[in-house]
């Protein structure tokens, strides 16, 4: 899985930067908020990216909690076997009118411990996994969040870009509206914690 999405401007730059010098006061402004746009969704990019990553080692930490329940829960059944294994026993004697030996009850008591204690172990194993299954899907839903401010900010950008080439100010204001929803997703995203 890819860390972030990727932000390709070096184009989109050089365009508005060459503008920049041959063009008016309002290409500079355009230049200076698709710089300010471009850096926002660097940092926007960064946080999706980290989000992911920590995602799937939570999501990874959790499976190895699963597969340790699992494992648990096998042994638990294993005990039980056993436990049944020692009450066939015991039947066996009293189906020959005969006392069981003493053994054999001990057995099955310490069968039934070990359950028990195995029981409580497993299910700690899977209240913690689906704790850090919870958590890794809320950062999933961030990286989600940070990824769709990514998206508004290259938008921004490339509308920058045009409104520089065309001198347009109606463009440049589409623009810096679109800039300004992919900060409002960004702030909104990160206040998400």
């Amino acid at each position: 899985m890819p860390e972030g999405p990727e932000v390709e401007l070096e184009e989109v730059h050089h365009a508005v930067h060459h503008e920049a010098e041959h063009g008016g006061s309002l290409v500079r402004w355009i230049a200076l908020t698709t710089a300010v746009l471009a850096a926002l969704a660097a940092v926007a990019s960064l946080a999706a990216g980290q989000r992911v990553n920590s995602a799937l080692m939570l999501k990874t930490e959790s499976t190895r909690l699963q597969a340790q329940a699992s494992d648990l829960w096998a042994y638990y059944q294993a005990k039980g076997i056993k436990a049944a294994v020692q009450e066939a026993q015991r039947a066996t004697w009293m189906a020959a009118r005969a006392t069981p030996p003493p053994e054999i009850d001990r057995k099955v008591k310490q069968y039934e411990d070990e359950q028990t204690e195995i029981k409580q172990e497993a299910e700690a194993k899977e209240k913690e996994r689906d704790a850090l299954s919870r958590e890794a899907d809320q950062m999933l839903e961030q990286h989600h969040g940070f990824a769709d401010a990514v998206a508004l900010f290259q938008v921004a950008i490339a509308l920058g870009a045009v409104a520089a080439l065309t001198r347009l100010r109606l463009v440049w204001f589409g623009s810096l509206a679109l800039g300004l929803g992919g900060l409002a997703m960004f702030v909104y995203t990160h206040m998400q914690r």
